[in-house]
């Protein structure tokens, strides 16, 4: 088995970990516009091989791991490469663009168009984690597109690494992540914003700050080369669900205003069947 990791930083990484422990038979060739990253990933032993693009003409999988915009003008050229053989797939936070990018593409049929939900906060092939996708939800749209022996071959290595399968087209999938992602992403940015503009005037507030601000800012330690081309790509559904938000942020800051902490109790109250929720979807 010939696997080519086009970006090797925590997704990418991960994967290929996850593949060198399920088949150990496996070579797994390094692509990375960064030499420190080839060097790294080398060291940790994430890759096997460095190799240049042009090598993934004899791929069994092509995983392409870069930022989203990246990936909007990599993939066509990946595809150009390919074998019949190769499946190529990404793993970007954006689908529609992706999906637009790559469907009159003569080889379309090679790619197959995923999200695996998971992560953490950090980037690099130091941050490649063994295990990561284990009983993670992996979003693949358009599999209609991808011929059914390449697809099965795909779903089949997902499925290996302890991924649940969801089908979703490209829109529906912007849509729901710009929600659960998307805005997470931004929110955190934006409170370490807040926090760190007023710690220039107050020195110990960072000595106070517990677990729930440390948990609630951890997604502004990601990467801003990734995730910028993530709320371009998703501008629009970014911006409608930045609406919302603010729009329940003022509303909560007028019930303060007007002193109705019986209404922000019930409001509180009301979002706690939150923990319900995910709790129904741990199981």
């Amino acid at each position: 088995m010939k696997v080519y990791v086009v970006g090797i930083g925590l997704i990418g990484g991960s994967m290929v970990l996850d593949i060198k422990a399920l088949y150990p038979e496996a070579t797994v060739y390094g692509v990375d516009s960064n030499e420190n990253h080839l060097k790294e990933a080398l060291a940790l032993g994430v890759v096997d091989e460095v190799a240049s693009l042009e090598a993934v003409a004899d791929a069994d999988f092509v995983i392409v791991s870069v930022p989203v915009d990246v990936a909007l003008s990599l993939l066509p050229k990946i595809l150009d490469l390919v074998g019949e053989q190769s499946i190529v797939f990404d793993v970007g936070s954006t689908k529609n663009p992706i999906c637009k990018a790559v469907e009159n593409h003569p080889k379309r049929r090679n790619f197959i168009a995923a999200h695996p939900i998971a992560g953490t906060e950090f980037s690099g092939p130091s941050a490649a984690i063994k295990g990561l996708f284990q009983g993670k939800t992996n979003i693949i749209c358009e599999v209609e597109k991808t011929t059914f022996k390449l697809q099965e071959k795909a779903l089949d290595l997902f499925r290996a690494m302890g991924m649940r399968i969801r089908y979703m087209d490209p829109k529906s999938h912007d849509k729901h992540i710009a929600y659960v992602s998307h805005l997470s992403h931004i929110s955190s940015f934006m409170l370490g914003k807040t926090v760190i503009e007023k710690e220039k005037h107050e020195q110990d507030i960072f000595d106070m700050a517990g677990s729930g601000f440390e948990s609630t800012v951890r997604l502004a330690k990601s990467s801003p080369a990734m995730w910028t081309p993530i709320f371009k790509q998703n501008k629009e559904q970014v911006i409608e669900t930045l609406e919302e938000y603010i729009l329940n942020l003022t509303q909560f800051k007028e019930l303060l205003v007007q002193e109705n902490y019986e209404a922000i109790f019930s409001e509180m109250q009301s979002v706690n069947k939150i923990k319900e929720i995910l709790n129904g979807l741990k199981k």
